[in-house]
């Protein structure tokens, strides 16, 4: 702030205010280069093996609880009749919508040609394929015979077995396996000019070499930097419409079902809005802390703060109303099960996990109305944080509260999640930390080549090795 406002002096009151700013002023491309790549080349900090530590404890009860499931079966969990879905299903659709902030920041953004995606996208899109990763375990975990999940796949063989394409499962299959590949590739590529500044400045051979595989050959040249563009511009144009489709897909699991609850033409819209919150949430949560940690408060400025902010707000507006729809949808249809479902979401046995989706997902953000609280970094993650339990308890109401009551009274019957249900739902987050950990240890978090063109005068891709 201090340097933000001598700026304003020395310019007569013409400087930006600060949440108009994107990079603090001062910096020029060899700045950021060196600011970017000393994270990685400096000494590995001591919160960093405490929290890889935990990482990895929580990750060793989520292989435990996976090597019970594979000895004893599914039975473990507490799924039953009529509620076969429970906590994989639950964390599944969880996972998938935190993976869509990362899309969304890097492509549509890009498109539009948001300057304030720079210091954010980056990480967003590591988080997006940690998130997918997690993701994709419970769907085959859930399968019962999950070394059989190569059957999923539309592959030639000999007992003529192919996959019920009608199914939306299968649905799922095909649309997370071109999420995931698609942003692993637009990941990547965007991550090959900093890579080569990486191979450049590496202190090591080791780090020489392995950084310039990775980076193959960039050498910054104009024929270079035209290619990276093309593909990169290339790649966002065809992760845009993922952001639509892959957790629309995910709604259809629900709403091609006749089960009250379900049966609903605006879960893809509510769908896709509820993902974009809970994953520009998840973006906060990381985010938040790495810059406290890092000092990158000139390059994750309160105008990203307040976008983040406004954004989370804006999709909130939208699952909030999402949620009175529902509502009105069960009364409007005169339907006595989608009546009946909907009193009992809101009164029966599971009430209080209503209650607090809607605390938490619909009066909480109202918070972010207010100017104060999108620059305070406290308040903002604690708001996050919220969210994202929010989220969680959002899917639980939507899977179990449909489910638990069935059409005929000898099929009702209570859910609750056992010791192994909780364990491999801790074991995830622990692996997406584990992944997010070792990313923001060993590879630049925040893009280095795009961040170089927000400096004065730059107007193109500065050298990595201009002088401050």
């Amino acid at each position: 702030m201090a340097t933000l406002d001598l700026d304003r002096r020395d310019l007569g009151g013409l400087a930006p205010p600060p949440e108009e700013v994107v990079l603090a002023p001062g910096h020029t491309p060899g700045t950021i280069t060196d600011k970017i790549t000393a994270i990685v080349h400096a000494r590995t900090p001591r919160w960093w093996y405490i929290a890889f530590g935990a990482s990895l404890m929580v990750l060793g009860m989520f292989m435990t609880a996976v090597g019970w499931l594979f000895w004893k079966g599914t039975g473990i969990w507490g799924i039953n009749i009529p509620n076969g879905w429970g906590f994989a299903i639950i964390n599944f659709v969880w996972w998938i919508g935190i993976g869509h902030a990362g899309t969304l920041i890097s492509a549509i953004l890009l498109l539009l040609r948001q300057d304030w995606r720079t210091s954010i996208n980056r990480m967003a899109e590591a988080m997006t394929l940690g998130a997918v990763a997690c993701a994709g375990m419970f769907p085959i975990l859930h399968l019962g015979r999950p070394w059989l999940a190569y059957w999923l796949l539309p592959y030639p063989n000999t007992m003529g077995l192919w996959p019920q394409f009608r199914s939306p499962l299968i649905f799922d299959v095909f649309a997370v396996s071109t999420y995931a590949t698609v942003s692993l590739l637009f990941w990547f590529t965007g991550l090959i000019p900093d890579l080569g500044t990486m191979r450049d400045r590496a202190k090591t051979r080791v780090s020489r070499v392995v950084y310039g595989f990775l980076s193959l050959g960039w050498r910054g040249s104009i024929r270079h930097w035209n290619n990276y563009e093309s593909a990169y511009l290339l790649l966002a144009g065809l992760a845009t419409p993922l952001v639509l489709s892959v957790h629309t897909v995910v709604s259809f699991d629900f709403s091609i079902g006749i089960i009250p609850g379900w049966h609903s033409t605006i879960f893809p819209p509510y769908f896709v809005a509820g993902a974009i919150f809970d994953g520009f949430a998840m973006v906060l949560t990381l985010l938040l802390p790495l810059r406290a940690a890092f000092g990158l408060h000139d390059m994750v400025t309160e105008r990203h703060l307040h976008a983040m902010g406004k954004v989370m707000l804006a999709t909130g507006l939208i699952v909030f109303y999402g949620y009175l729809i529902e509502i009105f949808f069960a009364w409007y249809s005169a339907s006595d099960y989608e009546w009946f479902m909907m009193q009992n979401r809101i009164g029966g046995p599971y009430k209080w996990f209503w209650i607090s989706l809607i605390v938490c997902n619909g009066l909480v953000p109202q918070l972010l109305w207010k100017k104060s609280i999108r620059a305070n970094v406290v308040s903002l993650w604690l708001i996050s944080m919220v969210i994202n339990a929010g989220m969680w308890l959002e899917r639980f109401v939507i899977i179990i509260t449909s489910l638990h009551r069935e059409f005929l009274p000898s099929e009702w019957g209570m859910y609750r999640g056992t010791i192994w249900d909780w364990a491999t739902f801790t074991g995830t987050l622990g692996f997406f930390l584990f992944l997010m950990l070792l990313f923001v240890r060993f590879l630049p978090m925040i893009a280095m080549s795009e961040m170089r063109t927000l400096t004065p005068g730059s107007g193109s891709h500065g050298s990595a090795e201009e002088p401050a």
